[in-house]
């Protein structure tokens, strides 16, 4: 062999030995650097457990038990949409723009990034990205936007993690439920209602390009200020959908001529305000902040979304009545009427007079189960957030009555017991004499029980209270379910102790359950993210607070005060059904109160100004309470049956004269059929009318013996 060539093959053998060993070190250097890049950025990387908990932020719901939103609460408004119910043109929008070959690599796209590399350093600018959409959901997840190196790193390895721990699916499901669209949207379905008004799977293959066009920039666009933009961003889309093969040009072409179709969404939460916010600090409470914003939380709540409704409409048209009067009879100089405010268009420091806004608050009960259907917590939510119904603490007036009157029912007095409506004094040591007075400055003398509460008499009551002590009546208020402190005192018969509507509504309905009382609530459910029931009210614990003769006792003469009593404005408004109840007006007229109930339901109303103005002289509770609640109550009665009270065992009914209050003769003239407890029934007839037979007539009512005035005087 030439000597030439052999020295040829030995430069060769030299050459490739070189090469060979060129490449192994290049190969070991590459693996070293792998190899420490792993090592320096594996403690910076999220863990497997992390990657297994990754829980986006989702929106609290809150709803109506028809199932009608109510309120919505959150971070970031997302909710969350399982990957078979994105539409396939919506994920094939998404990888047509973003990551073609998403479904062939592991994480990272090599070739892509090689091309990348190669284009930017021709380039020598960032001409192009090569993140895939796992790169980009692990940035998101885990990682800033910073563009370093030491990022890009972290991005690729995440990006492995993530691949090696979820499918493909669960992958693509996690990125359009956590990216940011714009306009406060997170997530696919955020998004298609905020710029559609549509449900994910309304969406077209147009509202498709638009939203994953979006994805580059939101917070830049700002599509329904500029029609071009957003024009240009769905048509960008389009094209890359149709380069990719999915349409053809014809169906490009004609797609991209469509007229933009963006919506802005209708109003769909802010629903009975006051109610939903007393929900949401009892969930931030119990649940914290996090689980209240971010949580997802699922909240079943007792509200009667029609019923409350029609309730709003209803206070403020009596609410705006009242405003127009005082407007129309008050100068706005009235210091009464009208308050001084700060006025920003004149200047500084300089004020102008406003007229007060009369406030109304309303709840309403269910007996049986102590839902609250109903909750009105005053004018306006918007100018202020003051809940009336439960937090406003006022004097009930005469509301209160009923209490004083069961404390006496339960403890051997009955309906037909007589007592005088005429002056009193009470001296009381270190006070002032006190001369309590009626609503009409008058005494009616002589009158049973049942009739001091029908017509509301203010002496009976005191009276009364003062035989049974104010301590017995506010053990039973405090019973059936008033929580505030009550003052032992005389002027606790006419409800001079303050209390909350919420909780005089939820006592009264112990009358109709048959002593029964379940307390009020708000909350049927809470459900969490994966429909795991957190709690559970739907058998709220019941307590018997009385005896049920004594509670129908007492709701037989609640009948009274609306079938012709203070309260019979009902029956003139139309109201038909079974129903009783009691009016209540406090001190100079500042509160205008109506309890009452049916069988199925109690609602209470209160009418007043916050600080107590009057309302008014001769405006009772009659007159501004009772119309509100009438036109509640036929509404919540719709679709309900027909209903009367039912008449517990251990009840009957004898005819008593009026005269006496004793079981009635042949001989009496002005009888009523009155009801007893079987185990308490009196059995002395009447004295004034003589007899050896019973009355065996017809009954009569509402017939009053008026004796002259005589004051009694109390020394304590």
């Amino acid at each position: 062999m030439p000597r030439d060539t052999i020295k040829r093959i030995t430069d060769f053998i030299g050459k490739r030995k070189a090469l060979l060993i060129l490449a192994a070190l290049t190969a070991v250097f590459l693996l070293i650097v792998l190899y420490r890049t792993y090592v320096v950025y594996q403690k910076d990387l999220p863990s497997f457990e992390s990657l297994h908990n990754i829980e986006p932020s989702l929106k609290t719901k809150i709803y109506a038990s028809d199932g009608t939103l109510l309120q919505e609460y959150f971070n970031e408004n997302r909710v969350l949409t399982p990957y078979n119910e994105i539409p396939e043109k919506m994920v094939n929008m998404l990888l047509a723009v973003e990551d073609r070959d998403f479904f062939n690599h592991w994480g990272i796209n090599f070739p892509r990034l090689v091309k990348a590399l190669f284009i930017n350093v021709t380039q020598w600018r960032v001409a192009q990205g090569a993140s895939t959409l796992t790169q980009q959901l692990a940035r998101m997840l885990f990682l800033n936007r910073k563009k370093t190196v030491e990022r890009k790193i972290k991005e690729a390895l995440t990006a492995i993690k993530l691949e090696r721990t979820y499918s493909k699916e669960e992958i693509l499901q996690m990125y359009l439920n956590q990216y940011y669209f714009g306009r406060g949207a997170y997530g696919i379905a955020a998004a298609a209602r905020a710029y559609f008004d549509k449900s994910v799977g309304e969406l077209n293959i147009n509202d498709c390009a638009l939203l994953v066009g979006l994805l580059k920039a939101p917070s830049r666009y700002s599509i329904f200020d500029s029609t071009e933009q957003a024009v240009r961003i769905r048509n960008s889309s389009l094209y890359s959908f149709y380069a990719w093969g999915k349409i053809s040009r014809t169906e490009y072409d004609s797609l991209r001529n469509l007229p933009l179709e963006v919506k802005m969404p209708s109003e769909e939460t802010g629903r009975a305000p006051y109610f939903t916010e007393m929900v949401r600090q009892y969930l931030l409470e119990k649940y914290g902040e996090n689980q209240l914003y971010s949580g997802g939380l699922r909240v079943i709540t007792s509200l009667n979304w029609d019923l409350q409704e029609k309730a709003e409409k209803e206070m403020k048209r009596k609410l705006d009545d009242l405003q127009a009067f005082y407007e129309r009879n008050y100068s706005i100089n009235n210091p009464a009427y009208t308050i001084e405010v700060p006025d920003p268009d004149s200047g500084y420091q300089s004020t102008k007079r406003i007229y007060k806004q009369i406030q109304g608050a309303a709840v309403s009960i269910e007996n049986e189960t102590g839902n609250i259907i109903v909750l009105i917590g005053g004018k306006s939510f918007e100018t202020s957030k003051f809940n009336r119904a439960v937090q406003g603490l006022r004097q009930p007036g005469s509301a209160f009555k009923p209490f004083v009157y069961t404390a006496a029912m339960d403890n051997g007095y009955h309906p037909s017991d007589i007592l005088y409506d005429n002056s009193i004094v009470l001296k009381i040591p270190g006070a002032k004499e006190w001369r309590p007075q009626n609503f009409d400055n008058e005494f009616m003398g002589e009158m049973t029980l049942r009739d001091g509460l029908r017509l509301s008499r203010n002496l009976i009551a005191i009276k009364l209270l003062l035989k049974v002590s104010p301590e017995q009546a506010i053990f039973y208020a405090n019973r059936m379910g008033i929580n505030t402190p009550l003052q032992a005192v005389p002027s606790l018969a006419i409800g001079t102790s303050e209390v909350r509507l919420v909780e005089l509504t939820s006592a009264y309905s112990v009358f109709p359950n048959h002593g029964i009382k379940a307390p009020y609530r708000y909350i049927l459910k809470v459900i969490d993210r994966y429909g795991n029931v957190l709690e559970d009210n739907s058998n709220a614990q019941k307590e018997e607070v009385l005896s049920a003769p004594t509670a129908y006792i007492m709701v037989n003469m609640m009948q009274s005060v609306i079938e012709n009593g203070t309260g019979r404005a009902a029956r003139w408004l139309g109201f038909t059904r079974p129903a009783a109840g009691k009016t209540g007006t406090s001190d100079a007229f500042c509160d205008n109160w109506f309890i009452g109930f049916t069988p199925q339901i109690t609602t209470g109303v209160w009418v007043g100004f916050d600080d107590k103005t009057s309302i008014g002289k001769n405006q009772t509770g009659g007159a501004n309470a009772l119309p509100v609640w009438t036109a509640i109550m036929k509404a919540a009665h719709d679709t309900l049956p027909i209903v009367d009270f039912e008449v517990p065992e251990g009840v009957v009914f004898l005819d008593v004269c009026l005269n006496s209050g004793k079981l009635a003769t042949n001989r009496c003239i002005e009888v009523r059929r009155e009801v007893f407890k079987a185990s308490d029934t009196p059995t002395e007839t009447c004295p004034v009318h003589p007899s050896k037979g019973l009355y065996v007539g017809p009954s009569v009512k509402d017939n009053f013996l008026i004796p002259e005035d005589s004051a009694d005087i109390y020394h304590f």
